[in-house]
């Protein structure tokens, strides 16, 4: 699937582009491993800067949650976003 900005908001609005890192959600069906290609989040490159910090949820047709993950924008071109590999988050639920 592909970037849906329905999904993505910003989590830090005092946060101060370009000086400090930024923190954004991400809300989609996508697996972490699409979800973190580069390129996937170009729709947005302008909001963007490198050390930035985005929260994914990954969620089912049901809206369970099915995978959680933090990224981290590693580099921002004139064209391109590319984030790290996504850092999971554990999202098991035992009761």
């Amino acid at each position: 699937m592909a970037f849906a900005l329905a999904g993505f908001s910003s989590g830090g609005a005092n946060s101060k582009p370009g000086v400090a890192p930024g923190l954004f959600t991400y809300k989609t069906a996508d697996a972490l491993t699409a979800v973190r290609a580069a390129g996937y989040f170009n729709t947005v490159r302008d909001q963007l800067n490198v050390g930035d910090r985005i929260y994914v949820a990954v969620v089912d047709g049901t809206g369970a949650l099915t995978a959680a993950g933090d990224l981290i924008v590693n580099q921002r071109t004139s064209t391109t976003v590319d984030t790290t590999d996504a850092t999971a988050l554990t999202t098991t639920d035992t009761d």
